[in-house]
């Protein structure tokens, strides 16, 4: 269970990394402002799979 939620995990936060990169260049952001961008979505895409995690985590042990 746990290895398949770290590769859904890895997927998706590969996934909107390469977004937010096409995002930062069709709105031609600088570099130092897309480098804060980056850091930012990957914290809130961390702490929502990590979140995730823990309800089905929670979920399967109380079944």
């Amino acid at each position: 269970m746990l290895i398949l939620f770290a590769l859904f995990a890895c997927f998706i936060l590969f996934y909107i990394n390469v977004l937010t990169h096409q995002l930062c260049v069709r709105k031609a952001i600088t570099p130092t402002r897309a480098i804060r961008l980056f850091r930012v979505i990957n914290i809130c895409v961390t702490i929502l799979l990590i979140s995730a995690y823990v309800r089905v985590f929670v979920a399967i042990h109380l079944i």
